[in-house]
C-alpha cells in the first residue's frame, strides 16, 4: 500500500454501515481522497432511497469532510488509455468504474475497492478491504 488511497462507492458505503474491517484498515491510512464520481453515485443511491433527506445529510457531511478529486484534461487522458484497453481485451466495466480508475492512475494512488471487475485494468493499483 502506497498510504494514498482513494475509496470507491462500495467502501464509502462500507464505512456508513460502520463496517468494522474498513474502519480499521481506514484508520492505518495515510491520506485518503474521494472521487467526485462516488459522490455522485451515493447521490443518486440517496435520491432512490426511503430516507433521502437523512442519506443526503450524511453525504453532505462525508463529503465535506474528505479530499474530493475531480475530472480534468489528464483524467480523461487516462479513462481514454483505459477504456480502449479494455475494449481490445473484450473485457468492459462500468463507464463510472472507468472514470474512477482514470482518477487513481493520475494521482498515482491505490484505489481500495470490492469490485473485482477493476483488476481488469492493467497497472491499476487496488486492494480489497
Amino acid at each position: 500500500m502506497n498510504g494514498k488511497l482513494l475509496l470507491d462507492t462500495n467502501i464509502v458505503i462500507a464505512i456508513f454501515a460502520n463496517d468494522a474491517a474498513v474502519m480499521n484498515s481506514l484508520a492505518d491510512a495515510n491520506e485518503v481522497f474521494l472521487p467526485s464520481i462516488a459522490l455522485g453515485e451515493l447521490y443518486y443511491g440517496a435520491h432512490k432511497s426511503s430516507r433521502v433527506e437523512a442519506n443526503i445529510a450524511r453525504i453532505n457531511e462525508f463529503a465535506a469532510s474528505s479530499s474530493v478529486l475531480t475530472c480534468d484534461t489528464k483524467t480523461s487522458r487516462q479513462y481514454g488509455k483505459i477504456k480502449n484497453r479494455l475494449r481490445v481485451k473484450g473485457r468492459p466495466i462500468p463507464e463510472n468504474d472507468i472514470w474512477i480508475a482514470a482518477i487513481t492512475k493520475q494521482h498515482g494512488l491505490t484505489l481500495i475497492s470490492r469490485d473485482g471487475h477493476f483488476k481488469e485494468i492493467d497497472g491499476l493499483s487496488i486492494m480489497a478491504w
